[in-house]
């Protein structure tokens, strides 16, 4: 069968590190791993130790084509940061991925700034979901202010000098008023959530319009679904016991009740979106990350070139 991919096992795969450095301490991966998340330093060698060697490799030879586009204009032209965006499910492990290639990036002497954007701060206010009757369909793509992403993005490759993202509390489960996070230039941008590889649907242009690579987190969806239940619980028993926690009502709940209730809300909304909105860009990706239990990365597709 024809495909655009060339496919690696782990064993392959962890060979292309080469040389590379493994900069990560065991403490440093414990600020970095999600919840519930089995990732450990193996993991980061065998796997996103590549990632970030094949990443450098394309950083460098994207910046030497942009000194031949200053040669050629004979002056230098604005600084535009590697946009890298990072997609997957919910409870997938994309959000940890993103965090370790950001710190595995900020220790080439290369690329040394490396900032980090979620998407989640660009959803509307839950104030304006509920007006519009969306609350059920949060992370769907009709939950996201999409022009207000794309013009971020836009100014952020046009070489603007400090650009703001809003910010978003999973505490609270909403954005937080009048609270920005500053870009400034930096060498490369991780651009990490559900939608940023989805087409839009009438927009003149989309997310993915302005990433130099892409990378998608991929497993079956009986071990996604696993990976939110697990987690639910542990919320359950931490997060959720904060009386500011929006999911506050869920502490409370036993054990056979929590399962039951996060069976359901996964079933309900985040396989529905899973299936009819972020399984259908996984080939759109530049790399695609294919996970087992455990978290555990077992394959890798390099798109041709």
């Amino acid at each position: 069968m024809l495909t655009r991919y060339e496919s690696f096992d782990r064993s392959r795969w962890s060979e292309l590190r080469k040389t590379t450095p493994l900069t990560l301490t065991d403490e440093d991966l414990a600020e970095l791993r999600g919840i519930n998340e089995e990732l450990d330093l193996e993991e980061v060698a065998d796997v996103y130790l590549p990632i970030s060697r094949l990443l450098n490799l394309q950083i460098v030879a994207k910046r030497h084509l942009g000194e031949a586009t200053d040669t050629f204009l004979g002056s230098p032209v604005d600084r535009i940061p590697y946009v890298i965006g990072l997609a997957g499910s919910v409870a997938v492990g994309k959000s940890t991925a993103a965090r370790v290639l950001q710190s595995l990036l900020a220790n080439w002497d290369d690329h040394p700034d490396v900032a980090l954007v979620t998407t989640d701060g660009f959803l509307f206010p839950n104030q304006v979901l509920e007006d519009n009757d969306l609350m059920g369909r949060k992370g769907f793509p009709e939950s996201y202010d999409t022009s207000a992403l794309v013009e971020f993005l836009r100014r952020v490759k046009s070489g603007v000098a400090e650009v703001h993202a809003p910010v978003y509390s999973h505490l609270t489960y909403d954005i937080v008023p009048d609270e920005t996070v500053a870009v400034r230039q930096p060498d490369v941008l991780i651009v990490e959530g559900l939608n940023v590889l989805q087409a839009g649907r009438g927009a003149e242009q989309v997310v993915s319009d302005f990433f130099d690579f892409s990378i998608f987190v991929d497993a079956e969806e009986a071990h996604i679904e696993q990976w939110y239940v697990d987690r639910f619980l542990t919320l359950r028993e931490s997060v959720f016991t904060n009386p500011d926690s929006y999911f506050q009502h869920y502490a409370a709940l036993d054990e056979e009740t929590a399962i039951a209730v996060a069976r359901g809300i996964w079933a309900d909304i985040n396989a529905v979106n899973l299936r009819e909105n972020i399984a259908p860009t996984r080939e759109r990706a530049d790399l695609i990350l294919t996970k087992a239990e455990q978290h555990r990365v077992e394959q890798v597709f390099l798109r041709k070139t």
